[in-house]
C-alpha cells in the first residue's frame, strides 16, 4: 500500500483527499505517434494494468467510450481519446493497444460497465480483477470506488465529474485530473481486496467470477422487445390508443436521438410523451401547436424544433386500426416476475416461496449478497413452470446452463433441493 503523498490534501473530517496524480496529469493522446508511444510504454511496464473509461451517458445516444485511462507500473498513466482514431468509422480500432497489453491482468471497477465499450474498440482482457465485484463478494457495506478507496487506503477520491459530458472537447483540466485519479490507486485497492478475499476463503470464488466476466462481459445486453414500455409515466396511460401514441412518439424521438447522437431525454422527456398520450386518449384528435405546447416538455427549444414529427406520430397512430394498437399489458415473453406467478402458476409460486428463503439463509451463512450467490434471473428460470426434481445432478446441470459458476452451484444445489418439494 502506498504512503500518503504530498499531493494529498485533507478535508474537514481529516480524511486525506487524493487531489493530484503522483506523476502529474498526462496530456490526452490523440495522435498516432502518441498512441504508438503509449503502446510501447504500457507493453514495457510490469504487473497488472489499471483500466477505466469515461462515457457520456445522459448526453449522447452512443454508449461508446470518450476517454480510456490506463496505468501500469513502469509506464505511468495514459489518457487516450478513442474518438480521435475513428477515421470516419463509428468506432476506433485500438486492437494494436490490446496486443501490446498481451495477457496482462486488467484491474477495473465495475467491469461490466466498461467491457462492452472497450470491446468495441478492440480491447478485451485475457484476465481481470474487478474491485467492485470483489467487494460485493466480501459483502462490504459500500462498494463504489470512492468509498472503497477510503476504506482500504485511507484516502478519498472526489467523484464530482462522474456524470459529466465526456464527449466535450477539449476536456477541462480538472476533468483530466479526475480521470487520471480513477486509475491511480487501483493496484493498491486490488492488493487490499485480495488479502480480504484470502482471509474469507473467497479468492477462488472471485477468480471464477472474473473468468466469467472475461468470457461474457464484452457483449452488450440484447435490446428489449418493447423498449418504449419503460417510458416514465406510462402507468397513467389507460388505453391501446394511448399506448400507441407513446410507442410512436418514443420511436420518433429515438430516431432523432440516434441521428443527432444525443440522449433521447435531451430531445424530449418521458413525462411529456406520457402526458400527450393521456390527453390524446381523451380528445382523440391530432394536437395543434397550441395544444402540443401546452404539454410541459414540448415547448422546450429542442423539442419544439420537431413539432411536425410529433404531430405526424400522433396522426399516424390515430389512423391505425384498433388491431394494430399495442395492448395495455405487454405480451408475456421470457420468464415473468415471481409476483405474477401465484394466480397462473401456483406450483411455481409455492416453490419460489420455499426456495428463495433457503437461498437467503445460505447467502447469510457465507456472508455474500443473495444476488451474488445466485443471480435472480437464474433462480427465476430454474423455478418457473419447471418439472419437479430430486436429482442434484439435474439441478446442477440446469444452473450451469443458466451461467452459474462452480462455487455457486456447490453452495446452492443442496438448499434448492431441500426446499424444492413442499
Amino acid at each position: 500500500m502506498s504512503e500518503t503523498s504530498q499531493d494529498e490534501t485533507t478535508d474537514r473530517d481529516d480524511v486525506p483527499i487524493l487531489a493530484t496524480p503522483a506523476d502529474g496529469v498526462p496530456d490526452v493522446i490523440d495522435s498516432l505517434d502518441g498512441l504508438a508511444e503509449a503502446i510501447e510504454a504500457l507493453a514495457g511496464g510490469t504487473g497488472p494494468v489499471a483500466v477505466d473509461t469515461e462515457r457520456a451517458h445522459g448526453f449522447r445516444y452512443s454508449p461508446k467510450a470518450y476517454l480510456i485511462q490506463l496505468r501500469r507500473a513502469g509506464a505511468g498513466t495514459r489518457l487516450i481519446d478513442p474518438t480521435a482514431f475513428e477515421a470516419g468509422q463509428p468506432r476506433a480500432d485500438l486492437s494494436a493497444l490490446g496486443r501490446g497489453l498481451g495477457d496482462s491482468e486488467w484491474i477495473l471497477h465495475a467491469a461490466s460497465q466498461d467491457l462492452p465499450c472497450l470491446a468495441e474498440v478492440g480491447l478485451a482482457p485475457a484476465r481481470l480483477f474487478d474491485t467492485e465485484l470483489a467487494a460485493r463478494l466480501l459483502n462490504l457495506p459500500r462498494v463504489n470506488l470512492g468509498d472503497l478507496t477510503e476504506a482500504a487506503l485511507g484516502v478519498r477520491l472526489l467523484k464530482e465529474h462522474s456524470a459529466a459530458d465526456w464527449s466535450r472537447r477539449p476536456l477541462p483540466p480538472e476533468w483530466l485530473t479526475y480521470a487520471a485519479l480513477d486509475v491511480e490507486r487501483l493496484d493498491d485497492l486490488e492488493a487490499w481486496l485480495i488479502g480480504r478475499l484470502e482471509r474469507a476463503g473467497k479468492l477462488e470464488w472471485a477468480h471464477q467470477e472474473f473468468d466469467h466476466l472475461v468470457a461474457t462481459g464484452s457483449s452488450r445486453n440484447p435490446p428489449l422487445s418493447d423498449p418504449w414500455r419503460r417510458t416514465s409515466g406510462l402507468h397513467a396511460v389507460r388505453s391501446p390508443l394511448g399506448m400507441g401514441v407513446v410507442r410512436a412518439l418514443w420511436y420518433a424521438r429515438d430516431s432523432l436521438a440516434a441521428t443527432e447522437d444525443r440522449s433521447p431525454g435531451r430531445i424530449l422527456n418521458d413525462r411529456a410523451i406520457s402526458e400527450l398520450a393521456r390527453r390524446v386518449e381523451t380528445t382523440r384528435a391530432v394536437p395543434d401547436r397550441a395544444a402540443l405546447r401546452a404539454v410541459p416538455g414540448f415547448a422546450m427549444r429542442r423539442a419544439a424544433r420537431y413539432e411536425s414529427t410529433w404531430v405526424a406520430a400522433v396522426r399516424d397512430t390515430l389512423a391505425l386500426p384498433r388491431t394494430d394498437l399495442p395492448p395495455r399489458q405487454a405480451e408475456l415473453t421470457g420468464v415473468p416476475t415471481p409476483r405474477t406467478w401465484e394466480a397462473r402458476w401456483p406450483e411455481s409460486y409455492a416453490r419460489w416461496q420455499r426456495v428463495r428463503p433457503a437461498l437467503v439463509e445460505v447467502a447469510e451463512g457465507v456472508d455474500v449478497p443473495v444476488e451474488n450467490l445466485l443471480s435472480p434471473e437464474a433462480v427465476r428460470r430454474l423455478l418457473w413452470n419447471s418439472a419437479e426434481t430430486t436429482d442434484a445432478a439435474d439441478v446442477a446441470a440446469r444452473l450451469v446452463a443458466l451461467g452459474a459458476r462452480p462455487w455457486q452451484v456447490e453452495l446452492s444445489v443442496p438448499a434448492i433441493l431441500g426446499a424444492w418439494v413442499g
